[in-house]
């Protein structure tokens, strides 16, 4: 086996490419992101709206 230069080596790159697994990911993400605003929207107009309930 052939050893490579440093300069050799610094040329080298690698491949990248969108995978179903990467898709999922980002779809998920997403998801979790949305409903996390949901919620905090939805906390937020039950304080404006002053219709907590009681933590009696």
């Amino acid at each position: 086996m052939k050893k490579l230069t440093n300069q050799e080596l610094k040329n080298i790159k690698a491949g990248t490419s969108i995978t179903g697994s990467l898709l999922n990911y980002l779809n998920d993400l997403i998801n979790i992101l949305v409903d996390a605003g949901r919620s905090l929207g939805t906390a937020i107009r039950r304080i404006g709206s002053d219709s907590i309930c009681p933590l009696d």
